[in-house]
């Protein structure tokens, strides 16, 4: 995995619990927190953290997720303003994902591993979402969804119908939008 998703987990770590906890979530991790942005590093330390986390918070590892995806977003968007502001609402930009963003990921950091998505629009105005990653971060997905939703001031139910964690091929999600 990526360096820049532990910068951006210790940085929404820090800014919502504190150094103090960061520090303490490296150590019960058994990890050495030195990531560098471009650097490579094994995903059991990512799964270490998020286990920490789960552990020190009493939550479970799927809700750090969910937590640390929505808490990112607004780190993301002022890191990386153009993605955002060339989208009016959430659809549209979770819609460029697989040929704006992940693309442009790719140039940003080179070697990253992002995961697949597949759309498929609705009759009633939402949006089904396939997801497919050999980490199985759908929970990490929902709250990046969830944490557009919250960046472009909107509501958005999100419903897991399918997921790889329970033997299916790919996560499905069907999505809603609505403004806030």
């Amino acid at each position: 995995m990526k360096g820049v998703v532990f910068n951006l987990l210790e940085s929404v770590v820090c800014q919502v619990h504190g150094e103090d906890v960061w520090d303490d979530l490296l150590d019960r991790a058994g990890v050495s927190g030195s990531y560098t942005s471009l650097g490579n590093y094994p995903d059991a330390e990512m799964s270490a953290l998020v286990g920490a986390a789960a552990n020190l918070l009493s939550i479970n590892e799927q809700d750090v997720l969910r937590w640390f995806g929505r808490a990112a977003m607004p780190v993301l968007a002022q890191r990386y303003e153009s993605f955002f502001t060339s989208h009016a609402s959430t659809r549209p930009f979770i819609l460029s994902l697989n040929n704006i963003i992940h693309p442009e990921v790719r140039k940003i950091y080179p070697g990253a591993d992002v995961p697949e998505f597949d759309f498929i629009d609705t009759d009633d105005g939402s949006l089904m979402m396939g997801y497919y990653s050999a980490r199985k971060l759908c929970a990490l997905a929902e709250g990046f969804v969830q944490g557009a939703a919250d960046y472009y001031h909107e509501t958005c139910q999100f419903e897991h119908r399918q997921c790889m964690h329970h033997g299916d091929d790919k996560c499905l999600f069907h999505i809603s939008f609505q403004p806030a």
